[in-house]
Parts: structure tokens; C-alpha cells; sequence
């Protein structure tokens, strides 16, 4: 056999092997991650975005309560102030002080409707926090999506032989999936000034 002949069967095998080995199922599982990454950025962008109508509404209905408004502002400024991009997802502690920040709005939100329950009167307030509503559950659903692509992706890159590939080609790590919030089990106790 000629030697252009072995290397013409060779080409093959190479390529089969090299294709066993997720040389481009890693790279498009990854892609998949950043994208429900971005998917995410982008509820938690329109969540910042609602708050400030949000405060403005309830402080010309409520001027004399600002502990709470302060509370949302703050919670606001820190949970954009923590920037986490495509390449930080591999990092654990940056996760979670993003997914820290995040959950101190969710919960300085939860506080803003137990300390106003006369605004559900208020159009203005009840359109927005609608749109609140609207845009937590959707951030439910980008955390959930992305939680299995990040799933989907450290199996393909830990198993075999998908894991040789994610490894000598790409040194591909593991992302970091987001967990509940500390607590996130117990409903949240909301009293009205009425409970004895």
C-alpha cells in the first residue's frame, strides 16, 4: 500500500475519532450556555430598569415611608454593580456574589408590597408591578434554561469521550449553576399592622 493511500484512509478514522471526541459538540454546548447567560443579563436589565418607575410611584403615593424606598434603591445599585460576563461562569465565588445581589432585590421588592398594600389601589403602581411580576417569572424561566444548558454542558465535558476533546482542545471547565437563595423555602412572612 502506498503511503498516500494509508493517509487517505486515515483521513477518515482522524475525523471520526476527533468527532467522538466533542471536538465540536463542546464549543456549541458552550455557546448555548453563554446564550441563556445572555437570556438572563437581560431579565435581570429589565428588572433594574422597572424599579426606578416603580420607586417614583410609590414615593408621590407614599412620601412619609422612605426606609423602604432607600431599601429598593440600594439593593438596586448593588445588584448592578456586580457585572458577571460569559468568561466569569466557571467562577464560583463570582456566581454567587451575583446571585447574592440579585436575591437582595428580590427580597427588598417582596418588602416594598408588604409595607404599601394601600398602592394596590393605585393603576400606575398595579401596571408596574405587574410588569414586575411578568419579569421575575420570566427571570425564573432564563435561570431555570439557564441551570440545564450549564447542566448539559459540565456532563458533556465530564464524560466520556466527549471529555477528552472538552479537555486537550478547549481545557474546558465546568460553569456554575445558580442555586436558590439561602432561605428560599420558607415563604416569606407578610403582615399588614394587623396581626395581633
Amino acid at each position: 500500500m502506498t503511503m498516500v493511500r494509508r493517509l487517505g484512509l486515515l483521513a477518515p478514522l482522524a475525523a471520526l475519532s476527533l468527532g467522538g471526541c466533542g471536538i465540536n459538540s463542546v464549543p456549541t454546548a458552550e455557546e448555548q450556555v453563554n446564550a441563556k447567560w445572555g437570556d438572563l443579563q437581560a431579565d435581570y436589565q429589565r428588572r433594574s430598569d422597572l424599579i426606578p418607575n416603580l420607586v417614583a410611584t410609590v414615593k408621590g403615593y407614599a412620601q412619609q415611608e422612605k426606609s423602604v424606598l432607600v431599601e429598593v434603591t440600594q439593593a438596586r445599585a448593588g445588584a448592578s454593580s456586580i457585572k458577571l460576563n460569559a468568561n466569569d461562569l466557571s467562577d464560583p465565588a463570582k456566581v454567587n456574589a451575583f446571585n447574592d445581589a440579585q436575591n437582595r432585590l428580590t427580597l427588598s421588592l417582596q418588602r416594598l408590597q408588604e409595607a404599601y398594600p394601600d398602592l394596590k389601589s393605585n393603576a400606575n403602581f398595579m401596571a408596574l408591578q405587574d410588569q414586575l411580576e411578568g419579569t421575575e417569572n420570566q427571570i425564573k424561566i432564563s435561570r431555570r434554561d439557564y441551570n440545564e444548558s450549564v447542566r448539559e454542558y459540565n456532563t458533556l465535558i465530564r464524560t466520556f469521550p466527549s471529555a477528552i476533546g472538552a479537555k486537550v482542545f478547549y481545557g474546558a471547565k465546568p460553569k456554575v449553576p445558580f442555586e436558590a437563595a439561602a432561605g428560599a423555602q420558607t415563604a416569606p412572612n407578610v403582615n399588614f399592622g394587623n396581626a395581633s
